[in-house]
C-alpha cells in the first residue's frame, strides 16, 4: 500500500505471489515445495497462467539428472500430497531456467504449456459415441487430444467447464450427461456409459420471438428490487480501463456502439404492463449511445471514476449500459464503462472488454468490425429457461417440482439465521478482498 496526497492507504497490490483461481487462494510456492521434494526434480517454479477464458496453475520444472515420468505421472505423484485444485494443469521440462539480466528468472520468457496427457497410456476411442465424446472434452478443455481413459479434472477441468460440457453434450448428441455421472467417471470411458437418451430438456437455440417477452428469472429479481427500491448504484458492474497513447475517441465510440449492437442485453429495457415485466430489445438505431469526454485533472480521477460508477440506471427507460471517458492528458484516458447487472455478470465482462479491443481496432482502421453471427441471444435464453422450467401454476412443471424439493428439505429452519457479530471486521476484509479482478471469463 501507499499513503495518498489526502493521508489514506492505497491498495497497490500484493507483496507475496498468492493467486485465487476459481476462489481458492493458492500458494504457488507449496506447490513447488512439492515438486521439489520429488527424487527427479532438482527446481520447480509455479505460476498462473490465462488459457482461452480461464486461469490455470502451470508447473516448470527442472529434473534431476534425466526425468524418467512423464508429466501425467508427476502430476499424479504430486495429487496425492495436495488437494485438487492445487495439481498444476500442465508440467513443462527445460533444461534450465531463462535468466533476466539480474539473474531472476524471466517469466516472460517461459514457453507456453501443452495442456493434455494422462498419466498412463494414450488410449482411442472405440466406438463411435466415445470419438465425440473425446472431441467435446477436448474443445472444452482447450487440449489437443484426449484419451478414453484421461481424467476431465486432471486436464485442468472444474465445475464451470463440467456445465459447458454437458450443455454441448446435449446439443451434439442429444443426450443428458447427469452431471454427477461426470464427478463420480470423469473420464470418456466412464462417462459413456452413462448418458441418458431422450433426455428432457430443450435444446438452447434461436426462438421465435412472442409478442411479450419475458425476463428470465434472474432479471426477474433484479427487476423486483428495482421496483422495491427505486433507482440504484447497488448492482452496477464497473469495467474501468486505463488507455495510454494516443486515443481516437470517434473510433472508440463508434466501437461502443457495436459491442452494444451486438448484445441484445445491452440496448433493452425493462418495461412492465398490469405489473408484469417484459423485455423490449430496442433497435441498434434506437439505442445508440454518446461518449461524453471529461477533461480532470489526474488527482480528480478516483472522485470522477466513482462518480461515473454511481449511476442510478432507470431500467423502463434507459439501456443498462453508461460509457465515460475520463482524459487527463494528451495520451493518458480512462474509459469507463458502467453496465447494470440485469444485462450482464462478471463473467460477461471478458466477452465485453475482447469485443471492444476488436470493434477498435476495426474503427481505427475505417471499417467496422467482422464478427461470425451469436448462436444466441439472451432472449433466446430467457424463453429456453420457461420453456424448461414451466409455469408456477402448473402441478408438474419442472419449477414447481424443484420448489416442494426445497421446501420439504428447508421445513424446519429457523426464520432468521444468527450471523456471529464478532467476526464483523473479518468480514469487511474478505469482502474488500473478493471485489472484481480483471478476467477474461468464458463467453458462454
Amino acid at each position: 500500500v501507499r499513503w495518498n496526497t489526502d493521508g489514506q492507504l492505497e491498495y497497490l497490490g500484493r507483496a507475496d505471489d498468492q493467486v485465487k483461481i476459481r476462489g481458492f487462494r493458492i500458494e504457488p510456492g507449496e506447490v513447488q515445495a512439492v515438486l521439489e521434494a520429488e527424487p527427479d526434480v532438482s527446481q520447480a517454479l509455479v505460476i498462473a497462467r490465462r488459457h482461452q477464458d480461464d486461469t490455470r496453475l502451470v508447473a516448470y520444472i527442472v529434473p534431476e539428472g534425466s526425468l524418467g515420468r512423464s508429466p501425467g505421472a508427476l502430476r499424479e505423484a504430486v495429487s496425492r500430497h495436495l488437494p485438487r485444485y492445487m495439481v498444476p494443469s500442465a508440467i513443462v521440462t527445460l533444461d534450465e531456467f531463462p535468466l533476466s539480466v539480474s539473474g531472476k528468472v524471466d517469466r516472460h520468457a517461459l514457453p507456453e504449456p501443452e495442456y493434455g496427457g494422462g498419466a498412463g497410456p494414450f488410449r482411442a476411442p472405440r466406438t463411435q459415441t466415445e470419438e465425440v465424446m473425446c472431441e467435446l472434452f477436448a474443445d472444452v478443455l482447450g487440449v489437443p487430444v484426449v484419451g478414453v481413459d484421461d481424467d476431465f479434472f486432471d486436464l485442468g477441468g472444474h465445475s464451470l467447464l463440467a456445465t459447458r460440457l454437458v450443455g454441448r453434450v446435449r446439443r451434439v448428441l442429444g443426450v443428458e450427461l447427469p452431471l454427477r455421472a461426470l464427478f463420480d467417471a470423469p473420464t470418456v470411458a466412464g462417462v459413456a456409459g452413462r448418458l441418458s437418451v431422450g433426455g428432457s430438456r430443450p435444446v438452447l437455440e434461436p426462438r421465435v420471438r412472442p409478442g411479450l417477452l419475458p425476463l428470465s428469472f434472474a432479471q426477474r429479481r433484479l427487476w423486483f428490487l428495482y421496483k422495491f427500491e427505486g433507482a440504484s448504484a447497488t448492482y452496477n458492474m464497473p469495467l474501468v480501463l486505463r488507455l495510454t497513447g494516443k486515443l481516437d475517441v470517434g473510433a472508440l465510440e463508434a466501437a461502443i456502439n457495436d459491442v452494444v449492437a451486438r448484445h441484445e442485453p445491452l440496448r433493452t429495457v425493462f418495461s412492465d404492463i398490469d405489473g408484469q415485466p417484459h423485455q423490449q430489445v430496442l433497435d441498434a438505431a434506437d439505442a445508440r449511445v454518446g461518449l461524453p469526454v471529461q477533461h480532470i485533472p489526474e488527482s480528480a480521477l478516483d472522485a470522477r471514476v466513482e462518480e461515473s460508477v454511481r449511476h442510478r440506471f432507470e431500467l423502463d427507460r434507459e439501456i443498462p449500459v453508461r460509457p465515460t471517458l475520463l482524459s487527463t492528458g494528451t495520451d493518458h484516458h480512462v474509459l469507463v464503462l458502467t453496465i447494470h447487472h440485469i444485462a450482464g455478470d462478471g463473467w460477461s465482462l471478458g466477452p465485453l472488454a475482447d469485443d471492444l479491443k476488436d470493434a477498435y481496432a476495426a474503427r481505427r482502421a475505417g471499417e467496422p468490425p467482422t464478427w461470425p453471427a451469436l448462436p444466441v441471444q439472451y432472449a433466446d435464453y430467457s424463453l429456453w429457461q420457461h420453456e424448461l422450467l414451466g409455469e408456477d401454476t402448473d402441478p408438474d412443471s419442472l419449477l414447481r417440482r424443484q420448489a416442494a424439493y426445497w421446501t420439504d428439505h428447508l421445513n424446519g429452519l429457523p426464520d432468521i439465521v444468527s450471523i456471529p457479530t464478532d467476526r464483523v471486521h473479518f468480514f469487511a476484509l474478505e469482502a474488500a478482498s473478493m471485489a472484481p479482478e480483471p478476467a477474461r471469463p468464458a463467453a458462454e
